[in-house]
């Protein structure tokens, strides 16, 4: 709901019925499951419930802010998969991005999704009930009050559940306010959204080859992602961004605690600069000192995406080392990972334009083929040691290509029981 004396919310809920964001075609669900974080399944179920919740056990799912459904879409879609009962509720104040929410459903057949249209500010009249999980990704840095909302959304969670939610960065973003502000000297608030776009087009066509957007390679909405990507990055009436560390405060103001910064290499400054005598220094800070560290040296994070849950809720993770847990990759099959590794043991990993390299043991490619999402790491060890490794070293190995690879948020590991 659109608040009468706001012009900016009342240009935004212009823009999504106007230009429902991001651009998608139901039909292109026969083709593709588009894939991201945060709310991949695998990752709520590590994350968040940090391995322990018995895959039985029904999910209440709530997409706060849903758009044009990606998120929906993705984890109903491996609920469906993998025969996870539950429900996933879209709420959405835009008719037209619901709309074309329900189209993507009905071409996929999920029969697992409600769809509500209202904002996250009434969520607490809505009478939904609680959830184990919210996604709200890419809707804060919208909202007028982020710290209301916040707080909103803490009161919708179940006791131990957890949020996956995602704003934008600065830096990451370079260029984007730069263009943002001109735009909005050329085009106001009260014209029709197809007034401003061509204002917007207009501008791109003839923008300078100084200005800093057009050298900014971390995303490319106004390059791929149509007339509702331009305008989202352009001519968005409200549109901040947040440093991990203001993310952080908000959070901790809001009693919520980080479970997860997604990836947490990407947050380690200690992938970014090589020099021992540097990264000793890295590793005399607390964790949010060294993710700011990174987010500074890096400059490419163009968002920032994190799992969270009420802070007097305490989190245990699985025990890697357990021999009854059970390994499971997140997404990438584990032999497709182990031949991504070079003849030098690391391996390369993106961050967008960013690569890292990761040192893993030569065991890493044995301990891969071997993660199938049934077989427990006292089993895996077992095959391992049949190959000729003395028993003793076999743990620590796994344990250290386990830690890494569990930074880029390729690895996880659920509890038996």
């Amino acid at each position: 709901m659109a608040h009468k004396n706001d012009q900016q919310d009342l240009g935004l809920a212009r823009q999504y019925e106007a230009y429902p964001y991001p651009e998608r075609n139901p039909k292109d669900e026969t083709k593709r499951l588009l894939i991201g974080s945060p709310s991949h399944l695998n990752e709520i179920d590590y994350w968040v419930f940090g391995g322990y919740r018995s895959y039985t056990q029904p999910l209440r799912i709530l997409i706060a802010g849903c758009g044009t459904g990606d998120a929906a879409i993705m984890v109903a879609q491996q609920m469906a998969r993998h025969q996870r009962s539950g429900e996933v509720i879209c709420l959405d104040r835009a008719e037209a991005v619901l709309k074309i929410v329900k189209g993507r459903a009905a071409t996929r057949k999920l029969s697992n999704i409600r769809y509500v249209q209202g904002s996250i500010l009434e969520l607490p009249d809505l009478n939904l009930g609680l959830f184990d999980y919210i996604d709200c990704c890419g809707v804060l840095h919208h909202l007028p009050d982020l710290a209301a909302a916040l707080q909103i959304l803490r009161e919708q969670l179940n006791p131990g559940g957890g949020m996956g939610l995602m704003v934008y960065a600065p830096y990451g973003r370079t260029g984007v306010y730069m263009v943002q502000e001109a735009l909005s000297k050329l085009t106001s608030l009260s014209d029709p959204p197809v007034k401003r776009l061509d204002v917007a087009k207009r501008i791109m066509k003839h923008l300078p080859s100084t200005a800093w957007l057009r050298f900014n390679g971390n995303f490319g909405d106004h390059l791929t992602g149509g007339d509702a990507g331009l305008y989202d990055l352009l001519l968005n009436p409200r549109d901040r961004s947040y440093k991990i560390a203001e993310l952080w405060d908000l959070l901790d103001k809001n009693e919520l605690a980080v479970n997860c910064l997604v990836e947490p290499a990407r947050y380690d400054p200690a992938y970014l600069i090589t020099d021992p005598k540097i990264r000793e220094k890295f590793r005399q800070f607390d964790i949010r000192t060294q993710a700011s560290l990174a987010e500074s040296l890096a400059g490419n994070m163009s968002t920032h995406v994190v799992y969270v849950r009420r802070a007097e809720d305490n989190i245990q993770f699985a025990d890697p080392c357990a021999s009854d847990s059970i390994p499971f990759m997140r997404e990438t099959p584990g032999e497709i990972l182990a031949n991504q590794i070079l003849p030098s043991n690391l391996l390369p990993y993106s961050f967008g334009m960013l690569t890292i390299m990761l040192p893993l043991p030569a065991q890493a490619r044995g301990f891969l083929g071997l993660v199938d999402n049934r077989r427990s790491v006292g089993e895996i060890i077992e095959i391992v040691k049949k190959r000729g490794i003395e028993e003793h070293r076999i743990l620590p190995l796994w344990k250290q290509t386990f830690e890494i690879l569990r930074s880029i948020n390729q690895l996880f590991v659920r509890s038996a029981v």
